[in-house]
């Protein structure tokens, strides 16, 4: 048997309503919104990318309509994400304000990260690697 080629895994975070977590993203963090699926007055479905990362967000109200099977598991969230960046201080700038669930520390496999969280309540893990003091 040939194994599957894979050649993207792009995260789907389910939220009550997008347009928080999008301003988190495009506000905060320079993301570009590509895709958006309107959901009455709301947006329902978004897509964001910068430099190549992608990242979706789907309400809770759109994945009922998609799919209901999965409509009560999306809610027992929270998604964990832990994102490789290039300058953790312009991160920690940016992210000012936000709910911080893990203090800025060194790693003992070379990284320098910190905790937060989306405006959903998902967790995110942010880390510059290669810059830790040992």
């Amino acid at each position: 048997m040939k194994p599957a080629n894979v050649k993207k895994i792009t995260p789907v975070l389910c939220v009550p309503e997008l347009e928080p977590c999008i301003e988190f993203w495009t506000g905060r963090l320079g993301f570009q919104k590509t895709t958006e699926v309107p959901e009455g007055d709301k947006i329902g479905f978004v897509i964001l990318e910068k430099n190549g990362v992608e990242l979706m967000y789907q309400s809770y109200s759109s994945v009922e309509k998609d799919n209901s099977a999965m409509a009560a598991v999306v809610r027992m969230g929270p998604t964990f994400l832990y994102v490789e960046v290039d300058d953790l201080d312009a991160v920690l700038t940016a992210t000012q304000g936000a709910q911080i669930v893990m203090a800025v520390r060194d790693t003992f496999y070379g990284a320098r990260e910190f905790g937060t969280k989306d405006p959903a309540g998902h967790y995110i893990i942010f880390a510059q690697l290669g810059v830790a003091q040992q």
